[in-house]
C-alpha cells in the first residue's frame, strides 16, 4: 500500500500479469474525478500488445519502460464522442476550438492523476510519461485517433520491480501565494532552490555537464529554447489536424 508521501516513479516491472479485472476497476473507479460539465472530455487507449509497445516507443524517445511495462495508458484529451452524441441527438456541436481543447485536456489530466493516485493505492507502479506531447503526431497516426482526440499523458504501468529514491521537492513556501501572486526576488530564490542545488546527485550531474549551475542542466540541456520551439511548432500541427485549431 503506497500513498502520495511514498510515491515514486517506477521505471522498472515485475513480470506479473495487471489483471483486466483489476486496470477495469481502476478505471472505472478514476471516472469519479472531477470534469467539465460532467461530460468526461478523455479517452484511454489501453496498450498490451508488444508490437504495438514498438510502434509507440519511438514517440517517446525509445524510453525502455515504454515495451517492458506490462500496459501502457494513453489518454486522451476527447471531444469526438461528446460532438457524437450531439449529433445524433439532433444538436449541433460546436467543439472545434482552442477552448475546447484546453477543457479536454484539463479533463484528461484531471483523470490521470486520480487514476496514478487508485494505482498507488493498489500497489501498482506507474511512470507519468512528460514525452506524450513532444510529438503527438506520430502517437495519433499509430492509435488511429480521430479528430477533436488529442493524445496528453501516458502511463506505463506494472507492478514494482525497483525502489528508486524519491525525487526532490521544492517546499511550499515556493509555490503558495496568499491572496494575490507574490513575484520572488533573487533572496527568494536562493532561499528556496538551496536545498535542490545542494543536493549530491544534481551537483555531480552539474559537474558530470560541465555547467555551472544546475539552472543550465535545464536550459542548455534538457529543456532547450530550440527543442522546444521546434516541438511547439509540431503540437500545433497536431491541433490543426486533430481540428482543435484553424
Amino acid at each position: 500500500m503506497k500513498n502520495l508521501l511514498t510515491r515514486r516513479s517506477i521505471r522498472k516491472y515485475a513480470d506479473r500479469e495487471v489483471t483486466d479485472d483489476l486496470l477495469s476497476r481502476l478505471l472505472t473507479e478514476a471516472a469519479r474525478t472531477q470534469t467539465m460539465g460532467n461530460l468526461q472530455l478523455y479517452s484511454v487507449v489501453v496498450t498490451r500488445q508488444p508490437e504495438m509497445k514498438q510502434r509507440l516507443a519511438p514517440a517517446h524517445f525509445n524510453q525502455p519502460m515504454v515495451t517492458q511495462a506490462p500496459v501502457v495508458l494513453t489518454i486522451c484529451a476527447d471531444f469526438n464522442r461528446t460532438s457524437a452524441w450531439a449529433r445524433c441527438r439532433k444538436a449541433s456541436p460546436g467543439y472545434n476550438n482552442f477552448l475546447s481543447f484546453q477543457n479536454a485536456a484539463i479533463d484528461a489530466l484531471l483523470y490521470t492523476q486520480t487514476l496514478c493516485c487508485l494505482m498507488d493505492e493498489e500497489g501498482l507502479g506507474y511512470c507519468y510519461l512528460g514525452t506524450t506531447v513532444y510529438q503527438p503526431q506520430t502517437i495519433i497516426d499509430v492509435l488511429q485517433l480521430p479528430k477533436l482526440t488529442m493524445p496528453i499523458a501516458t502511463l506505463t504501468v506494472g507492478w514494482p520491480a525497483e525502489e528508486p529514491t524519491q525525487s526532490d521537492r521544492l517546499p511550499m513556501e515556493s509555490f503558495v501565494h496568499s491572496e494575490t501572486y507574490h513575484d520572488y526576488s533573487p533572496a527568494d530564490i536562493d532561499r528556496y532552490y538551496q536545498e535542490k542545488e545542494n543536493l549530491e546527485e544534481n551537483r555531480h550531474f552539474v559537474e558530470l555537464n560541465h555547467k555551472e549551475t544546475l539552472a543550465q542542466i535545464f536550459t542548455d540541456i534538457r529543456y532547450t529554447r530550440q527543442d522546444n520551439e521546434a516541438m511547439s511548432e509540431g503540437l500545433l500541427q497536431a491541433l490543426r489536424r486533430q481540428d482543435f485549431l484553424k
